[in-house]
């Protein structure tokens, strides 16, 4: 998936982008992610004067295991996209304040790298099933959301247990 800026800028109206990316390549080795669907792109593409603006939406389809009870989670994700570019010839410095201009030397820009890098961080980092998720009994390793296993847990530190014993007298 390409813009040229050169033809951007010669448009006075927005590009549309609708097109649905297979990112099996990219996420099947993620052992974080149990299944995913495509990704469905939406952007819109314009330029402004020195620079071509990207904007709009990502979503996905994703299936990771909960962190604290390994149960599949479902989830869409919908994620923004907002990425400018100037071609750096056309700038005559480059300001660093201007962190969000991606300079680039060609006036083709492949924007699946760019893709791909937004997905990666929409990703959840601690995927729950719920928000009062209680996990799994460290002891017996049953799901405590679906039953009270009653092991007892001791949670004195092995370390102070005899210290324990000097406060009983």
């Amino acid at each position: 998936m390409f813009i040229r800026l050169k033809e951007l800028a010669k448009k006075s109206e927005t590009v549309l982008i609708d097109e649905t990316i297979d990112l099996s390549d990219v996420l099947k080795n993620r052992t974080d992610l149990l299944s995913f669907g495509p990704l469905q792109v939406n952007l819109q593409a314009r330029h402004n004067g020195e620079a071509a603006e990207v904007t709009g939406v990502l979503e996905i389809d994703v299936e990771q295991p909960c962190s604290r009870c390994l149960e599949p989670v479902k989830q869409r994700l919908e994620i923004p996209f907002h990425e400018t570019f100037a071609l750096a010839a056309d700038v005559s410095e480059p300001d660093d304040e201007e962190e969000d201009i991606i300079f680039v030397t060609d006036e083709k820009i492949e924007l699946m790298p760019y893709l791909i890098e937004n997905v990666l961080v929409a990703l959840p980092y601690v995927p729950l099933c719920e928000e009062g998720c209680q996990g799994l009994c460290p002891v017996c390793g049953g799901n405590r959301n679906e039953r009270a296993c009653g092991c007892k847990q001791d949670t004195t530190d092995p370390r102070l247990a005899g210290l324990a014993d000097f406060f009983k007298q």
